[in-house]
């Protein structure tokens, strides 16, 4: 299994790139930038990409509703050449309350908008669209996806799935039967937060009051339900180093081919989960 790191946070372009210089040189293979309001995942990927060799790039993930595929297409293609097709376009349709309530958009049937826009993709990508690049590798995709229909239309349209909120129990019994129905060696991707730290209790407190209105998000919701659990916070991964390596083992038991970790904690608590993310990466 593979350890990247979920670069979650919003601070500027020059503390990203020694983030990732840093995650780097910790032997982790990837960084995956999500997208909220405020900067855009694929530019950042770019910067950063010219600024770091060698390290996997991607997005965790492009909100599809307000990209037309069409431009999507044509920016992730010119990420990756940009960076030595060292980038993976993760896009998901994110969730009702950011469609509708900051986008205006109606979110009335995000699966099939979902494979519409998959399609949409693919075709672009195929060098039989509207985006001309001849020569230029398109990116693997991977897209959001949880339940039963997206998981079958992530099999059937794009080369994995990144998850997020999902225990080693729900990527056993769920996502990968679901998945490997209509796949053949499909990615798929945890995205975890982890946190070594003597004080598990209170980071998951503090994840829950900042995280915790996830919970009510449709998609989370039934997830949670699913694994029993009220609160995203209950998903954290928190505790010394042995019970978080032993957690990350888990993981990849249960068939993730790759560990998105979300540092989580103060910052000597991030340090300290940081050095054993590298330190498991490196043994592999």
């Amino acid at each position: 299994m593979r350890i990247g790191l979920y670069a979650g946070d919003q601070s500027d372009i020059e503390t990203r790139i020694e983030q990732v210089r840093a995650v780097a040189e910790h032997g982790l293979a990837s960084v995956f930038f999500n997208q909220v309001f405020a900067w855009d995942p694929l530019v950042v990927a770019a910067l950063v990409g010219a600024a770091v060799p060698e390290i996997e790039l991607g997005t965790a993930v492009a909100q599809t509703y307000p990209r037309h595929p069409i431009s999507l297409a044509a920016q992730a293609l010119t990420v990756s050449a940009a960076i030595g097709n060292r980038f993976t376009l993760g896009v998901g349709p994110s969730h009702k309350p950011f469609v509708e309530g900051v986008y205006g958009m109606s979110f009335d049937r995000p699966a099939q908008h979902t494979r519409e826009y998959l399609t949409a993709l693919r075709t672009e990508f195929s060098g039989v669209g509207h985006v001309q690049l001849p020569g230029v590798q398109p990116p693997p995709v991977l897209l959001s996806a949880l339940g039963p229909v997206m998981l079958r239309i992530a099999g059937e349209l794009a080369d994995g799935t990144v998850t997020v909120w999902a225990t080693p129990a729900t990527i056993a019994d769920h996502i990968r039967p679901h998945i490997d129905a209509v796949a053949k060696d499909p990615r798929v991707v945890a995205s975890v937060m982890l946190s070594v730290t003597n004080r598990p209790d209170d980071v998951r407190r503090e994840i829950a009051e900042t995280f915790g209105f996830a919970s009510d998000f449709a998609s989370y919701r039934t997830l949670l339900d699913r694994q029993g659990q009220r609160n995203v916070a209950e998903t954290v991964v928190a505790g010394d180093e042995e019970a978080v390596a032993a957690a990350v083992r888990a993981y990849a038991d249960a068939g993730a081919t790759d560990l998105l970790v979300s540092l989580v904690g103060d910052a000597a608590e991030k340090a300290r989960t940081l050095r054993l993310a590298g330190e498991l990466a490196r043994s592999q």
